[in-house]
């Protein structure tokens, strides 16, 4: 990969510096799994909080989130039961997850975050492929920031063992693909 400065406010259209708070109400954080290596499986978060602060110098920017795990939604109550155990989230033991994201950089002409997520006491580098949807004026005057972030994680590197199989063929792939769609709002300066 190749490594560039290219990031600035000129690239990042209507770009404004400032601390957000994310908008769970109109914000999605998703993650897909395989199922049986023929379809995949996608669930959601329910409850979540954070920050994002964008730099003067948008490769200054920071994110930092806190995901309640128990809040999985899966569409399957069973299923979402199952996720909450030891066998996956261990939600009892550990009940969030964490994210925290310092510095975005181009690679490849493409805007990366770095960052560490913390799950189930665990914490990895787990980079994410950001971009910058807009910015915007809301109906009360806010000012509102949209930014869709994708990454991956094996969730064997987080201490997700589970490996059941069924004719010789995985229940569980161990790729989780993440999706995350973030509406932001400009909070007052301090």
């Amino acid at each position: 990969m190749t490594t560039t400065p290219a990031l600035s406010t000129e690239t990042i259209p209507g770009y404004i510096a400032g601390r957000w708070a994310i908008d769970p109400v109109h914000s999605d954080l998703s993650f897909t799994v395989r199922h049986m290596m023929v379809t995949k499986v996608r669930g959601h978060f329910r409850e979540f909080e954070g920050e994002l602060v964008t730099g003067v110098d948008p490769r200054d920017s920071e994110v930092t989130a806190t995901i309640q795990v128990a809040s999985v939604d899966t569409n399957n109550e069973g299923r979402d039961n199952h996720v909450r155990s030891g066998d996956f989230f261990d939600a009892a033991a550990h009940p969030v997850a964490t994210y925290h994201g310092t510095g975005l950089l181009v690679e490849d002409g493409e805007s990366v975050l770095n960052g560490e997520l913390t799950l189930r006491g665990v914490t990895k580098q787990v980079p994410l492929l950001v971009e910058a949807n807009g910015f915007a004026v809301d109906p009360q005057g806010g000012t509102r920031a949209g930014f869709t972030a994708r990454g991956k994680f094996n969730r064997r590197d987080f201490g997700v063992s589970f490996g059941a199989t069924t004719d010789g063929v995985a229940l569980l792939g161990d790729t989780i693909d993440l999706t995350l769609e973030i509406q932001a709002i400009l909070q007052p300066a301090a």
